[in-house]
């Protein structure tokens, strides 16, 4: 089960956003990756617990920023509902979209899964929703993925499988480069792992 903790950095400025200390583990149905959020002062801002099926798609996601809160699963495309702080009123909605996504490291690695590419498969388009910070807001966005190469490294515990992947962000044309091994990402946009105390873990 790796468990540690990933730095989040403003994509523009680099500016520091805080931490996310995780644990992760894939099961016989799936995987699951739960995780808390803290500002660089060590105060807490919200949590993650995402939970996939065997084929990644995401069975239930449950968000929490500030006192904003999300519940969403794979449904009719994607379904969520997205309750104020307040907890007077709570919106439903839908998407014809694949998964999820935002700013944890967690959505890297879940649309990894889902697409299962290889070095040979062409470029993939993929759409999510985006849950944005610090309120939640759902946003519709579509992506293209590629796997450009899948790379064995030495470590103590035998290598270490990392993939490369080129995401493109089909609005803009945007391009960034993200690697993971396992179910952990080693640096993407805004993303560094600060800490691991375990391997990641493969998935079968």
């Amino acid at each position: 089960m790796p468990r540690g903790r990933y730095s989040l950095h403003d994509l523009h400025d680099h500016t520091p956003l805080g931490e996310e200390h995780f644990h992760c583990a894939p099961g016989p149905s799936g995987w699951r990756y739960v995780s808390q959020r803290i500002t660089p002062e060590g105060t807490p801002t919200g949590s993650v617990d995402l939970a996939l099926d065997a084929r990644g798609r995401p069975i239930r996601l449950e968000l929490h920023a500030g006192d904003w809160q999300v519940r969403a699963g794979a449904l009719n495309g994607v379904t969520w509902v997205r309750t104020d702080p307040t907890g007077a009123h709570a919106t439903e909605d839908n998407a014809p979209a694949h998964a999820f996504t935002g700013t944890s490291p967690a959505f890297l690695i879940a649309t990894a899964r889902l697409l299962d590419l290889t070095p040979a498969s062409p470029a993939t388009r993929i759409r999510l929703v985006a849950f944005t910070d610090p309120v939640l807001a759902p946003r519709t966005l579509d992506q293209s993925w590629a796997l450009k190469k899948s790379e064995a490294h030495p470590t103590d515990n035998g290598p270490l499988i990392v993939d490369e992947y080129q995401v493109t962000a089909l609005d803009t044309g945007e391009q960034h480069a993200v690697h993971i091994a396992g179910d952990v990402v080693l640096a993407a946009p805004g993303i560094e792992l600060e800490h691991l105390e375990t391997p990641p873990s493969t998935f079968t």
